[in-house]
Order: C-alpha cells, then structure tokens, then sequence
C-alpha cells in the first residue's frame, strides 16, 4: 500500500493545474486497484478539507461533496472511514466544520464519553461538551 498526501487528492478534487491534477488523477485512477490500494490518513483528510475550505473558498456543501467522493473511490483505503463519513454527514447538514466533527466522533469511537471543548458552536454536537 501506498499512501497518499493531500496535495494530490485537493488537485485531483480542485483540477487546477494542468500537469499536477492530470498526474494526480492519473495515479489514483491508475496505479491504484482494490488489492493494491492508495491510502489517506485521518490527517490527510483534515488537511485536504482545510484547504478546500481556506485556500479554494469552497462552501460546506461542496466540501461535504468533495468528501464524499474521496470516500467513494473503491481504490482508496480510508483511515477511520466511518468517522470521516459521520463528519461529512454533518458538514452537509450544516451543523459543524468538518474538524469539529472528526474530533467528536474519533472521541466517541474511542470510547469518550463526551470531548470537553471552550467552543460553543462545536459543544451543540453530539459528543461533545462544554468546558
């Protein structure tokens, strides 16, 4: 297995720059299969969001929607796969970014019982609490 950085999976998403996002579709499409697969970390994943959101601008749903389509491609392995699906479901559903939501649902698969946090926007979810 090999895994992959965010740079390539925000040029696959973003298709900006002509060589870089044509390479980069081309070794997720190509050089990665369901026995072979690429891997994303939990880290990736809050990176690419990151900068879809800081430096592409793009609103939640398209975010939600890059996300999903990551988590769709049957040659990737995806750490902590059903976190992040949890974190897009709430990022599509308007109640909370996507790190607040990771943070949440990695605490409750952990076996916390809530994350304390000084947020108040992220202590209206599930799994967290305020400070």
């Amino acid at each position: 297995m090999i895994g992959l950085d965010s740079n390539i999976l925000v040029r696959c998403l973003a298709q900006d720059d002509r060589v870089q996002s044509a390479r980069a579709t081309q070794l997720i499409e190509r050089n990665f299969t369901t026995d072979n697969p690429g891997f994303v970390s939990t880290v990736v994943m809050v990176e690419t969001v990151w900068v879809l959101a800081r430096a592409y601008r793009l609103p939640a749903q398209d975010i939600a929607a890059a996300i999903e389509r990551i988590l769709q491609i049957d040659s990737l392995v995806i750490d902590s796969e059903q976190e992040i699906f949890a974190s897009m479901i709430a990022v599509k559903n308007g109640r909370a970014t996507f790190a607040d939501a990771l943070v949440a649902e990695l605490g409750l698969t952990a076996g916390c019982s809530h994350t304390l946090t000084f947020d108040r926007k992220a202590s209206r979810l599930p799994g967290f609490e305020r400070a």
